[in-house]
């Protein structure tokens, strides 16, 4: 069952989360030219977007409208002569700055003081309004295509840098012991894997792009604000202290439901993968209803997890919106008021020859009032990443989280190069506990090349602990596992696991042909080396017997032959790898009592200059090992011949063979 326990909220300093992105860099450095273009392409879009936006609500607002002349860039942009600007202007580029003729400043210029060769002609304002609107279709097309182009430009960045993090999150658990695997859910690694690393997305857009374009946008609403007034500027800086305070107040609450959140939906994912996983023993349990109700159960907690998080935000969200609209009716009444009184703007002398706003009208309403509003929209934009960033954070805290764990079993920093002639295996005094519980206690067992090693014990004993320490997929915490003397710890560990062959009791086939399958351990296997390999597990037979030999496809996991043949399937994988050490888990429990006395046999002669090792209860197979090794509680209690065991009185061996034979015969 999944704790409903929460983790304790990550210290998320600002130190912590400049930690965090600057890990992200290896991630972001494959994708950061694209990046540095996009930025690129991002702003100049922008840029052209507010001067056109300026120069356009002042063209239709003063010139199209009104009828008033150009200023000097308009007429430029929109190509016509000196006739269609303001006559102080003509000339103004060269001499930097509007002068009357007697060399005074130039005075505000209104309708009402426009003398009639001060306004456009009507021929002059159709071409004006004509022009204005061939750049405007231009415009619109250019901001088609940027808004078409771009996102699917950022998209493909975004995935490429969240592939890479994934697969160093996948390579990462794959070289993590056992031991980590064994004390984690399978769903919640892929939780991390799938949901969390996307966290990295994230953090380019909202905590990397989507800042830079806010500051931005501010930096221009707050210059153009001033432009009309500084006090409505400085009433848009005030208004940010009360935001930063509730900001501050509500950032842990986001990062407590954020954490909730993510460990409701690690949980859920867990228990649809174990559900899934057991599906066959659910449904012989007929368990449907409870596995459903439980489902239900945990998916209503994961719903109402991400429920809370969006609330605490949108909480937080409209308070600023509150705070923001407050101040956008306040500014409006004011400037309405000065719209009403005809009042000068703050900087309108100064840019006249660029934005005709010099005096307050409806057109510079308008302009200001949208400004004014694009600021309250992007300080709350601001906020709400701010907010966002709180689960980016937890998330990515959660993804290398994973990426952090340092794996126990790692190779030496001068590995030995892995003997060519195996003749022994050993363990000496080896010791392994689990979650501080002991399951090896001082192990010694030698296995020579050319026997057949029977590893035996009740359920629990350590036989498949045992094995593992051979492979390296657990460390011993005392006492060493060797090859011919050399530690297993000196050698590579890919090394020891590419000359030592495994078959499973659980067989696991794929819907391909029975050649791929075999030879799936082994590429390079030729057809002749997987009919060989097949022959020893006694499965040429019935392979020849189907349709199309070697050929035939298989179906899902094999679906199409019995378990007895899919557990040869996977005895001949094993065999064709042709290494020097064989490790069989259950080899022949699907197999009837003459065919895997015959498949004994012949991995008997097949192994005469190999070590091979079973694991099994079957006492048919047990009888046949050159020597077993029982475990009991962790400890090899009895080691020998199966006949010099059984003659030992009261013997561990013996009780075992015994209870099992009862078995056998109760189920008889």
């Amino acid at each position: 069952m999944p704790s409903d326990r929460v983790p304790e909220i990550p210290e998320l300093s600002a130190r912590r989360m400049l930690e965090l992105m600057l890990k992200t860099w290896p991630f972001i450095r494959p994708m950061f030219k694209h990046l540095l273009g996009f930025m690129a392409a991002s702003l100049v879009g922008l840029m052209m977007f507010a001067v056109g936006a300026a120069l356009g609500g002042d063209l239709i607002a003063n010139k199209i409208l009104v009828g008033a002349k150009l200023q000097p860039v308009q007429a430029w942009a929109l190509g016509v002569d000196d006739s269609y600007v303001t006559e102080e202007y003509v000339g103004w580029l060269d001499d930097n700055a509007p002068k009357t003729e007697d060399g005074e400043d130039a005075e505000d210029i209104t309708w009402e003081s426009l003398d009639e060769d001060e306004r456009l002609t009507q021929s002059q304002r159709k071409t004006v309004r004509d022009r204005f609107i061939i750049w405007s279709a231009l415009g619109v097309l250019l901001v088609v295509v940027w808004l078409v182009t771009l996102p699917y430009y950022g998209r493909w960045i975004w995935h490429n840098v969240n592939q890479s993090l994934r697969v160093a999150m996948i390579e990462r658990a794959e070289h993590l012991s056992l031991r980590y695997h064994s004390q984690s859910r399978v769903g919640d690694a892929m939780y991390r894997v799938y949901r969390d690393s996307a966290m990295i997305i994230s953090l380019v857009e909202e905590g990397i792009i989507a800042p830079i374009g806010m500051i931005y946008t501010l930096i221009v609403g707050l210059a153009f604000i001033c432009f009309f007034d500084p006090r409505v500027a400085l009433m848009c800086v005030l208004v940010a202290l009360p935001i930063f305070w509730l900001t501050v107040v509500f950032t842990p609450r986001i990062r407590r439901r954020s954490i909730e959140n993510r460990v409701a939906n690690a949980n859920l994912t867990s228990q649809l993968q174990e559900t899934f996983s057991a599906i066959k023993v659910v449904k012989l349990n007929r368990a449907e209803n409870r596995i459903l109700d439980r489902f239900n159960r945990d998916s209503h907690r994961a719903l109402d997890a991400a429920f809370k998080l969006r609330l605490e935000i949108m909480v937080l969200l409209l308070f600023v919106t509150l705070l923001g609209g407050a101040t956008l009716f306040i500014a409006e009444y004011i400037m309405v008021s000065w719209v009403i009184d005809e009042r000068e703007t703050f900087l309108g002398a100064l840019v006249a020859a660029f934005i005709g706003f010099t005096v307050r009208n409806l057109g510079a309403f308008q302009n200001a009032s949208g400004r004014v509003e694009e600021i309250n929209g992007t300080g709350r934009g601001m906020v709400q990443v701010w907010a966002v960033m709180q689960d980016l954070f937890i998330g990515l805290e959660r993804a290398f989280f994973l990426l952090e764990l340092e794996p126990e079993v790692e190779d030496s920093l001068s590995p030995v190069a892995f003997p060519e002639t195996v003749e022994k295996v050993t363990w000496r005094n080896v010791h392994f506990a689990y979650n501080a519980q002991p399951v090896l206690r001082g192990v010694d067992l030698v296995a020579r090349a050319g026997t057949i090693t029977a590893i035996v014990g009740t359920t629990g004993s350590g036989k498949s602990t045992l094995m593992s320490t051979l492979l390296r997929l657990y460390d011993p915490d005392e006492g060493g596992v060797s090859i011919n003397d050399i530690d297993l710890r000196e050698l590579k560990i890919d090394d020891i696991r590419s000359n030592t062959a495994i078959a499973l009791q659980r067989n696991v086939l794929f819907a391909a042909t029975v050649e791929d399958n075999i030879r799936y351990a082994s590429q390079d296997a030729s057809r002749l080396d997987i009919e060989a390999a097949a022959r020893v597990a006694l499965a040429d037979d019935f392979i020849q017997n189907m349709p199309e030999g070697y050929d035939t496809e298989l179906g899902e996991r094999g679906g199409k032959l019995s378990t007895g043949q899919r557990q040869r399937l996977s005895i001949a994988r094993a065999i064709v790898r042709n290494k020097p050490i064989l490790i069989l888990d259950e080899p022949t429990a699907s197999l009837d009592a003459r065919t895997e006395h015959e498949v004994l046999a012949n991995l008997s002669a097949w192994g005469r200059d190999r070590i091979v090792f079973i694991v099994t209860h079957r006492l048919s197979t047990i009888k046949n090992a050159d020597q077993i090794a029982f475990l009991e509680d962790g400890r090899i209690v009895e080691q020998g011949y199966h006949e010099d065991l059984m003659a030992l009185t009261n013997g561990h061996y013996r009780r075992f063979v015994e209870a099992e034979a009862i078995g056998v015969q109760s189920d008889e």
